[in-house]
């Protein structure tokens, strides 16, 4: 079975994804997941790479080749393929495109850690990045949190996105993020885009860009106050460059064991919480699952 990305995103639906990676991410950190973390073959002249993401969940068998390219301007900066295995014989059960899923599966990811970590009466939706993960996180993180106002900033396209989605555009980051009490950081930028000093008491952060152990989106100065939380510590600890500059030694534990029980959340109102997402291969094999399950009952 072949599914191309029209028919994945027919099956895909993200109020059946965020409770999904809920429970992909507590079986993670409780053991449950065979999983590596992702092997990165560097595309140097292109500044790209190549990454391959296998896991097996029990009930699952897949991998994920995604490519990143993120000088990319005329093509989107990711793309990937999916493949799915049965479990019991290995037999291939089914390909399909993956680059919704990585969009739809990495909001969904940090939709659960905004409803474990952000303040219940936050109203303020920051968004720094205007493309494919800014749309997915809007939608994901309107169906755990009843934002009054978004505001949205980037180089070159926050007026577009700001028209299509009813939201308002901001003229710089700092006017963006100031009063925010969600923060979604989505961005290809190798050097910091967000600053402590623009932080609100209480706010709460979704990194979703920076996934090179030599790139940060958060000033050190944020990352030195913020309560750090990731989706997977090893993963942190060896490709993100804002878990890197703050220390692992930080990081206060994986958003799954929050989830659990096994780690603290938000301890007190006026606290930074930060979620490092850099999304895992249960997540992509998770999600997949999903839509197959569906689509078995379609051909």
């Amino acid at each position: 079975m072949n599914l191309d990305e029209s028919v994945v995103r027919a099956l895909l639906r993200m109020e059946d994804v965020i409770p999904a990676m809920e429970q992909a991410l507590a079986d993670f950190s409780s053991g449950k997941v065979v999983q590596p973390v992702r092997s990165i073959v560097p595309v140097e002249e292109s500044g790209g790479f190549l990454g391959l993401m296998p896991a097996y969940t029990g009930t699952a068998l897949g991998a994920k080749l995604v490519t990143f390219y993120p000088r990319n301007s005329q093509v989107p900066t990711h793309h990937a393929v999916i493949q799915l295995f049965r479990p019991q014989t290995g037999e291939p059960l089914v390909t399909m495109d993956g680059t919704l899923i990585t969009e739809v599966r990495t909001a969904a990811a940090s939709a659960v850690a905004t409803r474990y970590l952000a303040r219940p009466d936050a109203r303020v939706l920051a968004l720094l990045g205007s493309g494919v993960q800014a749309r997915s996180h809007l939608e994901a993180l309107r169906l755990v949190c009843d934002f009054q106002e978004v505001r949205v900033w980037s180089p070159r396209h926050a007026a577009a996105f700001a028209e299509e989605f009813g939201v308002h555009a901001a003229g710089s980051a700092e006017e963006a993020v100031r009063g925010a009490d969600v923060i979604v950081t989505a961005t290809t930028s190798p050097t910091p885009v967000l600053k402590d000093v623009w932080l609100s008491p209480g706010a709460h952060i979704n990194a979703v860009g920076a996934c090179r152990p030599d790139w940060q989106e958060l000033d050190g100065d944020a990352l030195r106050r913020a309560r750090i939380y990731v989706d997977s510590r090893e993963a942190a600890g060896q490709e993100s460059g804002d878990v890197i500059a703050a220390g692992v030694e930080r990081i206060v534990g994986e958003i799954g064991e929050v989830v659990t029980g096994d780690a603290p959340g938000r301890t007190w109102p006026d606290e930074i919480t930060l979620f490092k997402s850099l999304g895992l291969a249960v997540e992509d094999v998770v999600t997949a699952d999903l839509v197959y399950q569906k689509a078995r009952g379609l051909f």
